[in-house]
């Protein structure tokens, strides 16, 4: 018996100007494409992620298993049409060529191309047209966006119940071991779907807190009933296309009636409580007097939220930064700022010179009416890495990351990182490959919104949210929807819960 597993992932933040070539879905490959057959392999077999769990069920039930892409990106503006076509082709022809006897999918949910909006769904159908009769079961990360093409082609759905994603590999799990009770005719898995008009702030969709930690709650104990897989997608709002926003998904055995009960009652709960997902925003100066004002036993997380590598973010915004230095904070680490030219720059200076650079604000944003504002910054060269280091966990354990050459700029306050591509700072690696100890800090600023709760929650005294400029805003009021589907919550204020089901 065969399985075929495949990965293309990629959130899509239409706001975004970072591009989307192929080459941003090569990370860490050395052969300038996305990693395929052993090398993909050999990159995610005993990691945390979803590949990682297909890989081991797969030997440890003795089954054959072919993988001919494992193509990932952080989040950025929509996908270039070419780097689509030669993944979805990539995965589409290891269908033909392998004839498997099972399919099992780590994409997104949430990816955009230049000519689609829904990027996934088009790619199930494909498979499903190549394989009519073969079992297809689909992981999808939280912020899916879903679109009914996903659902109609596939047997079994399962989506991330945790944010931060510290649940991938068990993801991973939740979709191959249905579909492989479904080889073994021990299981018939039927599907319901259904979604609500609403745009959860990002901010506020964290598994910490209310309501989102009730909502996956009530889809775990669905599972530990009897569900299958039971999924609340809270959906990526940075994304203005039709069905942006929130769904769920739940397989049971043989009970669709069941399956569509339990949907309705998870999407009924966030309905129920949709003005929970909505963000406060707090002025930028005002965060940072309180953060100056606090007395804490442990670092200060200062969160630069708007500029977000996982939400399409340039990370080269310098807005918080700038306030920080102005400010006269000091002990503080600063992850990080995305700047190849500077980081060339402070290269070529060599480790241990001063040197002055123009440090970010390389990037225009016109879907916010901002242009790029770089801020000089004088210090000295503390050290110059290739930028590569694995995830120590618990996201993504194991997996490694590849920032380009990356540079640590000591001001004497501030430790500031500078990288040459974009990174989530979800991990307490992120500083310690670079020789920082971020328990030692007074500070801490992350480019992040959620997912650096993964590594930093346990060792921060206290966080501050700091809105910055970034295309990964939290005011609404500042992005130009034109494609969502409306009337829809917060950007309507109140209206009927009008769903799609199926």
């Amino acid at each position: 018996m065969k399985i075929l597993m495949a990965m293309m992932q990629h959130e899509t933040n239409t706001f975004s100007t970072v591009p989307t070539p192929l080459a941003r879905f090569c990370r860490g490959s050395s052969t300038g494409l996305p990693a395929e057959g052993e090398a993909a392999v050999k990159a995610f077999k005993g990691t945390g992620s979803a590949l990682g769990a297909y890989i081991e069920i797969c030997e440890a039930e003795g089954l054959d298993y072919v993988l001919p892409l494992a193509a990932g990106a952080w989040p950025s503006g929509p996908v270039e049409d070419a780097a689509y076509e030669y993944m979805t082709d990539k995965i589409c022809a290891a269908v033909t060529a392998e004839k498997p006897d099972a399919i099992l999918l780590h994409l997104h949910g949430a990816m955009v191309t230049e000519s689609l909006e829904d990027g996934e769904g088009p790619l199930v159908a494909r498979v499903r047209a190549l394989a009519p009769d073969t079992p297809i079961g689909v992981s999808l990360d939280m912020h899916t966006n879903m679109y009914p093409a996903i659902v109609e082609n596939a047997d079994v759905v399962a989506g991330y119940q945790t944010y931060p994603h510290v649940d991938i590999y068990e993801t991973g799990r939740r979709t191959a071991l249905p579909i492989l009770a479904m080889l073994r005719g021990a299981a018939k898995p039927t599907m319901a779907w259904g979604n609500r008009p609403m745009l959860p702030h990002v901010m506020r969709q964290g598994t910490h807190d209310f309501p989102n930690k009730q909502i996956q709650e009530l889809a775990q104990k669905m599972e530990a009933e009897g569900a299958l897989c039971a999924s609340f997608f809270t959906g990526f709002p940075h994304a203005d296309i039709r069905l942006a926003g929130s769904s769920a998904v739940v397989v049971t055995d043989n009970d669709p009636e069941g399956a569509q009960r339990m949907v309705d009652e998870l999407l009924d709960l966030a309905w129920k409580e949709r003005r929970a997902f909505v963000y406060e925003i707090e002025p930028l100066e005002q965060s940072l007097k309180r953060a100056q004002e606090l007395k804490a036993d442990g670092p200060i997380v200062l969160l630069d939220h708007y500029d977000n590598a996982a939400s399409g973010g340039s990370m080269d915004t310098m807005a918080v930064l700038k306030g920080i230095l102005d400010a006269g904070l000091e002990d503080v680490a600063a992850f990080a700022i995305c700047d190849p030219a500077a980081v060339e720059t402070m290269i070529a200076a060599g480790i241990g010179n001063e040197v002055t650079v123009s440090l970010g604000g390389k990037t225009d944003m016109p879907s916010i009416g901002r242009t790029g504002e770089p801020l000089e910054v004088s210090g000295r060269v503390k050290l110059i890495s290739d930028g590569r280091f694995r995830n120590v966990g618990p996201m993504s354990r194991g997996v490694m990351n590849a920032m380009g050459p990356t540079v640590v700029l000591d001001t004497g306050k501030v430790e500031i990182v500078v990288t040459s591509t974009q990174q989530e700072p979800n991990d307490t690696a992120a500083f310690t490959s670079l020789g920082i100890d971020p328990t030692a800090k007074k500070y801490l600023m992350l480019k992040s919104r959620i997912h650096w709760r993964a590594g930093f929650r346990d060792l921060a005294a206290e966080t501050v949210e700091c809105a910055g400029v970034g295309v990964c805003t939290s005011d609404y009021s500042m992005l130009n929807f034109e494609t969502v589907r409306r009337p829809i919550f917060p950007l309507d204020e109140d209206l009927q819960p009008v769903s799609v089901t199926r």
